[in-house]
């Protein structure tokens, strides 16, 4: 029989079998028990983790953190609040006379001091400039459509229709102002309805704002379509997912966003079809994304992988600590110094050449930590370092390839508008309302890149819309030019 480890072999065979069995039975409850409270210490570690989780060592959003968890602040300054001395000052300027509508000109009768009468003009006087609105009243068209008869064959004839008019109660202008203030502005519809009626001194009923919605949808389709389709030939796309909830059921927000458009997606699945179908079959670019899995089909010498999200997991490590404290404390320093440089390079103040020499001993020691760190013995930091160590070489494409960020900085802040109009309405109830999501999101993301008007473009789409012309195309003139030469 086996002589239990903790019992020399002699002791063991002078032991009554009786007793033998009964610390057996001991043994094998207690390797039984230590086993558990391995299970439930590991089940602790984790429950605890995520207790702390918060915007600072995970994905969570700051909107996410209770009132009264406080951040860590900053040592305060020695500076004053507000404007500092020698800061230039932002002031409204004036708008030149000819774009004046009325000038009143206020002139003195008699000296303040003496009383003499005054004559004459101040050469410089003070210019101060009130902007109001006037009275907004709705302009109202009446179409008399009369239909006659021949008197020679008695054939009744009914005048043509005019191109551009709608065939419903509203004109294009009502259209684009209701689709901006549903899908840009996030109104609901029955606060869209009250301004509406309130401000402009339309009267619209709830149910006539989706029709509208729809149609605004169908007046952009075409446009929308080809700034898709333009962000298959860019140079370097940034990639973002969140939840969304179509008709009930989950469903997912996807943005592309590239130099001059942005396009949105709304679809059931959260998979890697779906980032094909952004980007395309044969996009041949950089992909600026965070790690999650839907992306991993694309080739990793062609990625960059998100550094916010990287220093969110190093302070997931530095959390748990022990090794992965130090490995995590270690990381975030090489990851803070890296951002120091990067600033100095969009800043102008680092060359980009010098940029790369600092990089490559930092390269070095990150990769060195995440090895350690993939050997550390706890079991999470393990596993985000090997994680991590899989796509190594997208971590440092940033620093080849010029026009790249190293964050994604750019994605996430593009489909925020998307996750506050989730907030507010809870998604869609169709299919066509999530259509409708897309343009409008892409609409608006794409013209604010390019400073230009949203309520003037939707309009100008919903009048050629009437008159079954094409709408303006979402893309910049330059590149409208340079289509058109090729």
């Amino acid at each position: 029989m086996d002589t239990p480890a903790a019992l020399p072999s002699d002791l063991w065979e002078r032991t009554p079998p009786e007793a033998q069995a009964y610390i057996r039975a001991l043994a094998s409850r207690l390797s039984a028990l230590e086993a558990r409270v391995q299970t439930l210490q590991e089940q602790n570690c984790a429950l605890q983790e995520r207790l702390h989780q918060t915007s600072r060592n995970s994905s969570r959003p700051p909107s996410s953190a209770p009132p009264q968890s406080s951040r860590p602040r900053r040592p305060r300054g020695q500076r004053r609040r507000g404007g500092q001395l020698g800061h230039p000052g932002h002031t409204r300027t004036l708008l030149p006379m000819e774009e004046v509508d009325e000038v009143v000109v206020l002139k003195p009768d008699q000296c303040r001091g003496c009383h003499a009468p005054l004559w004459g003009d101040d050469p410089a006087p003070f210019r101060h400039q009130v902007i109001e609105m006037p009275p907004i009243q709705p302009v109202v068209t009446e179409y008399q459509w009369h239909q006659l008869a021949c008197p020679a064959c008695g054939e009744t004839t009914r005048a043509p229709w005019p191109a551009g008019v709608p065939s419903g109660t509203y004109g294009p202008r009502v259209q684009a102002t209701v689709a901006l203030y549903t899908g840009a502005y996030r109104l609901s519809k029955r606060t869209t309805q009250q301004v509406m009626a309130e401000v402009f001194g339309v009267p619209l009923s709830v149910g006539t704002i989706s029709p509208l919605e729809q149609a605004t949808t169908a007046a952009v389709a075409a446009p929308v379509e080809e700034a898709r389709t333009y962000v298959h030939e860019q140079a370097v796309a940034h990639l973002d997912e969140t939840s969304w909830c179509q008709g009930g059921k989950r469903a997912w927000l996807w943005v592309a966003v590239t130099s001059l458009v942005t396009v949105f997606l709304v679809r059931m699945s959260r998979g890697g079809q779906v980032a094909r179908e952004l980007l395309g079959e044969h996009f041949g670019g950089i992909l600026v994304t965070d790690r999650y899995s839907a992306y991993n089909w694309y080739p990793v010498r062609w990625r960059q992988l998100c550094w916010a999200h990287l220093l969110r997991d190093f302070e997931a490590m530095r959390g748990r600590g022990g090794r992965s404290e130090e490995i995590g404390d270690a990381l975030l320093a090489q990851a803070h110094q890296m951002f120091t440089w990067w600033h100095r390079v969009r800043e102008g103040t680092l060359k980009r050449s010098t940029f790369r020499s600092y990089m490559s001993p930092l390269r070095r020691e990150v990769e060195r930590l995440l090895e350690a760190g993939s050997r550390c013995g706890v079991p999470k930091t393990a596993g985000t370092c090997r994680d991590i160590l899989k796509r190594r070489q997208a971590l440092w494409t940033f620093v080849q390839v010029e026009g790249v960020e190293p964050t994604n900085n750019t994605a996430e802040r593009s489909i925020r508008p998307g996750v506050l109009w989730r907030k507010g309405s809870f998604g869609t109830q169709s299919a066509e309302g999530s259509r409708f999501v897309e343009s409008m999101l892409t609409v608006v993301a794409t013209l604010k890149q390019q400073q230009r008007s949203v309520l003037e473009y939707l309009t100008t789409a919903c009048e050629a819309a009437l008159r079954g012309e094409a709408a303006p195309s979402l893309l910049p003139a330059s590149v409208q030019q340079s289509q058109a030469a090729a």
